[in-house]
């Protein structure tokens, strides 16, 4: 039984292995007999070459061991350098064979320079230097304060104290570039790099990137009530200052304790005491325009008066063009009166005059100007859109009351000239007690009121020097008064590490325009439209040359003048270049 199954298997095998053979044999004769058809087929005209040789010329033999080669072959005797794979090389590392001095560059031939801060220099003046560099420029921050955490600073709440810092000052009346410098002097003092913070009319931002590589964080806040205090802005430089030494320790717990401090600290003047030394500067501002004792007492009263009523419309809500229509009628009615009364040698102008210098906004004008003086359009557009609503609502007030005296015949005359007793010394001391009264109003620090008393007095000196005396042009005296104020002030600011508002905001007080305001408005009560106009335009250079004098004062002041030990910014003061009209 085995043997023949044995076999069986082997019958079954070879039978298998004829019919694979035969069926390879069948497919093999297949493939021949395909290429023997397409061999007879007849070929078309795109198998020929369009450099078939003609018929006739031999064509020459090609060797065996040559082949077609491409047009890109790199020829023979040429080297090319190898980098090893496992090399990864910078895109912006430049070729090997690439040299600076043959290359045409289109930077300096002295290169481009590096920028270096001196720390003996004003944190103002550095930080303002590097808001003015590009970022690729500005060197990497030298943190003055230490943390805690080897990790770095808290990125969010270093951001949100900024925030709230330059809260403060751009609701306290700073100018936007000082506020950007002091939030830049902020973060830079806690290591932050690459930040960019940029100040609106009622905005705020700062952005921060980590790196390149990684995704910025921006935060912002916004300001809702603006209030004049002069204390609490001195209090927040010397926060700013103290951050950015080196020699003095602010952590940040530290920073947010002394800023809620300087929130809840109460103004260094009383209500009683702002409503007397409103009265003190109406009184002050029509002796300086030739007033008398009665002029002073009348204009002292009617400036009182109007600042208890707007203080009235402000407890009840109403916004501060209400305010300041309120404020200007009681000081014109005062001056009717006085015409209707007709009491010799009494000037009813005078009265006016004197209630207008406490209401004329020259801090937010001088704020404006500046800003756009510096390139800060935006700010400068909405300052300056202020102290326009603010204008008309004294115009307002003060045209109502007038409208009143015309129609009641009274004495009111605008031909009637300032200025016309001339008296230096009570003018230099009515000049002197203005300013001084403005201090209190703007709640200056008391060590810095009798600087700015002396500052104002300084600024009328010149005034009347050129106006009076040498009979020069009334807008060139005040430009050049004003300037002289910017100058001491920014030595002041720079001398002491604050802002130099406290020293220029009170001084430039005694060179207001408030005579021309007032005879605009009564040329205009009485329909000389013509005449109004051309005192109100006057008015309005005036204003403008004080704004002007005072930015260019303290422009100068940071140009030539130079802190004691130390050599200043390396390169100065960057700004913007001339557009020649493009």
């Amino acid at each position: 039984m085995l043997i023949l199954a044995l076999s069986e298997v082997r019958t079954r095998a070879a039978s298998a292995a004829n019919g694979s053979s035969a069926q390879g044999k069948q497919k093999v004769k297949k493939v021949a007999d395909t290429a023997e058809e397409e061999d007879r087929k007849p070929q078309s005209d795109e198998a020929h070459s369009a450099f078939s040789p003609v018929g006739g010329v031999d064509t020459p033999a090609v060797p065996e061991d040559e082949h077609p080669t491409s047009e890109f072959t790199i020829p023979n005797g040429l080297r090319i350098p190898h980098a090893p794979e496992d090399t990864e090389t910078s895109a912006f590392k430049p070729p090997p064979h690439y040299e600076a001095r043959g290359s045409t560059a289109f930077t300096p031939p002295s290169g481009i320079p590096t920028v270096r801060l001196t720390k003996e220099a004003p944190w103002q003046d550095r930080m303002r230097t590097m808001l003015r560099t590009p970022v690729a420029d500005r060197p990497a921050p030298e943190a003055t304060q230490k943390h805690e955490d080897e990790s770095g600073p808290a990125v969010p709440r270093v951001l949100d104290l900024t925030l709230r810092i330059g809260e403060l000052l751009l609701a306290g009346g700073e100018g936007a570039e000082d506020v950007e410098a002091a939030m830049f002097a902020v973060t830079r003092s806690y290591g932050l790099d690459r930040c960019e913070p940029t100040v609106t009319f009622t905005l705020l931002s700062i952005s921060h990137q980590p790196s390149l590589v990684d995704d910025p964080v921006t935060s912002s806040r916004t300001v809702r009530r603006r209030g004049t205090d002069y204390t609490r802005l001195a209090a927040v430089y010397r926060l700013v200052d103290d951050i950015g030494s080196g020699d003095i320790e602010v952590s940040l717990e530290e920073a947010y304790r002394r800023l809620a401090e300087i929130r809840r600290n109460r103004h260094p003047y009383p209500g009683w005491a702002l409503t007397a030394a409103a009265g003190l500067l109406a009184g002050a501002a029509a002796t300086l325009v030739g007033g008398t004792v009665v002029v002073f007492i009348a204009a002292a009263i009617g400036a009182m008066l109007g600042d208890r009523l707007a203080w009235l419309c402000a407890g009840r809500g109403l916004p501060e063009f209400y305010q300041f229509i309120a404020a200007a009628m009681p000081p014109g009615a005062m001056g009717v009166a006085i015409s209707l009364l007709d009491l010799p040698d009494v000037r009813a102008s005078a009265v006016i005059t004197g209630g207008l210098f406490a209401l004329i906004p020259g801090r937010a004008l001088v704020a404006g100007v500046q800003d756009g003086l510096t390139g800060y359009y935006i700010t400068a557009a909405a300052r300056l859109l202020e102290v326009g609503y603010l204008v008309v609502g004294i115009v307002i007030g003060v045209l109502t009351v007038l409208y009143l005296g015309v129609r009641l015949n009274a004495g009111l005359n605008p031909e009637t000239t300032v200025h016309s007793v001339n008296q230096p010394p009570i003018q230099i001391l009515a000049a002197m007690a203005l300013s001084l009264a403005f201090a209190v109003l703007l709640q200056q620090e008391r060590s810095t009121v009798l600087l700015v008393t002396l500052n104002g007095g300084v600024a009328w000196v010149i005034y009347g020097a050129m106006a009076n005396a040498g009979h020069l042009s009334p807008v060139a005296a005040t430009a050049v008064a004003a300037g002289l104020v910017g100058l001491f002030g920014q030595l002041l600011s720079r001398y002491r590490f604050a802002s130099a508002l406290p020293y220029v905001t009170a001084a430039i007080g005694p060179l207001l325009p408030g005579s021309s305001t007032y005879f605009g408005l009564l040329n205009i009560a009485q329909n000389e439209l013509n005449a109004g106009l051309a005192q109100l335009s006057k008015a309005a250079a005036l204003a403008l040359a004080i704004a002007i004098g005072v930015n260019l004062g303290g422009e100068l002041a940071r140009l030539f003048l130079k802190v004691p030990g130390g050599e200043g910014l390396v390169g100065g003061r960057k700004s913007a270049k001339r557009t020649r009209g493009f």
